[in-house]
């Protein structure tokens, strides 16, 4: 990345709730939302969807957006700035929602978003989820999707800086396929992981302090995981499924790790910038110290949610430099 603070900081104050999240989640508690474990992946989907369409960010005029379909199997779909100027870089997006939830639309907004803010063409991915298709099928769209813009094609044009991005099991996602470029050969720019699950095997003091009230669950993690693993949990410890796992993060693209203080998932967030840290990475980390996992998916109602996505524009904004 380019003029960027390296380093670690923190937004608000640690062990306490945001008063409009507070506000949030109390709402939430009123509403007496369906689990998404009892609908059955399929409803699941569609219930994400409506609630995401009510607490997503505004989308921005001015910028166009185009479906496509990665080597004619993988759909996806390109922002970019209307008028036909030439995209400054190119952002391969990862959507969030355990690997089993999420689509296009769920994230048009924010990939709008950064793509005005930006100037840089952004690529939504729509990855294959489980149950249907279970562990490795995402990683394999994620690498698909990363040699597929790694080539220059005519959808992005060549020579323009690459980088990946997501939030969520999208983190995952990237953190997964910046691995994956390094041994490929691929220079990326930047990795922009906002909230990522990276080590489901470990024993963090956060997913069990918070493994309720906050928004994700821990039942909502365990069901998750059996849909994404299919019941065949000794995966979950490859560094596909966990890369904080990897032999070696040495090489890695910078990377900016966004977390929430009150995110069942914040201690191995920490611990992978920490890991990246180590190994010789640019890393900035940003924890959102009142906040809560999917805040960013709350942008129209919490601030927390608004400084995520503006970190982010921010920080590709310096990669792409």
């Amino acid at each position: 990345m380019g003029a960027m603070e390296w380093g670690g900081f923190s937004v608000g104050q640690a062990g306490r709730l945001d008063d409009d999240v507070a506000f949030v989640l109390a709402k939430a508690a009123e509403l007496n939302l369906p689990w998404l474990g009892s609908l059955g992946p399929v409803e699941a989907r569609a219930e994400f969807g409506r609630r995401l369409s009510r607490s997503n960010p505004p989308a921005p005029d001015g910028v166009e957006a185009s479906d496509l379909v990665i080597d004619g199997v993988l759909p996806a779909r390109r922002y970019r700035l209307a008028g036909g100027a030439r995209p400054e870089a190119a952002l391969l997006y990862f959507h969030g929602g355990g690997f089993v939830v999420g689509d296009l639309d769920c994230y048009d907004a924010i990939c709008r978003t950064i793509a005005a803010r930006t100037g840089s063409a952004v690529v939504s991915v729509d990855y294959r989820l489980g149950p249907e298709h279970p562990y490795p099928a995402a990683i394999e769209d994620g690498i698909r999707a990363l040699k597929w813009a790694a080539s220059g094609p005519a959808d992005l044009g060549s020579g323009i800086p690459l980088g990946v991005a997501g939030d969520s099991a999208g983190g995952t996602l990237a953190a997964v396929t910046a691995l994956h470029a390094r041994d490929l050969g691929f220079s990326l720019a930047a990795q922009i992981l906002i909230y990522p699950a990276v080590d489901h095997g470990g024993d963090y003091p956060s997913r069990r302090r918070l493994a309720e009230g906050y928004l994700l669950t821990a039942a909502d993690i365990a069901w998750f995981n059996r849909q994404y693993f299919g019941g065949r949990s000794e995966r979950m410890l490859e560094p596909d499924a966990s890369p904080l796992r990897a032999a070696s993060h040495a090489g890695v693209a910078p990377a900016l790790v966004l977390t929430s203080g009150f995110d069942p998932l914040v201690d191995e967030g920490r611990a992978y910038a920490e890991i990246l840290t180590r190994a010789g990475v640019k890393v900035r980390a940003v924890c959102l110290e009142g906040s809560i996992h999917g805040c960013l998916g709350l942008a129209a109602y919490v601030a927390s949610g608004r400084t995520i996505l503006g970190e982010v524009c921010a920080g590709w904004s310096a990669a792409m430099a």
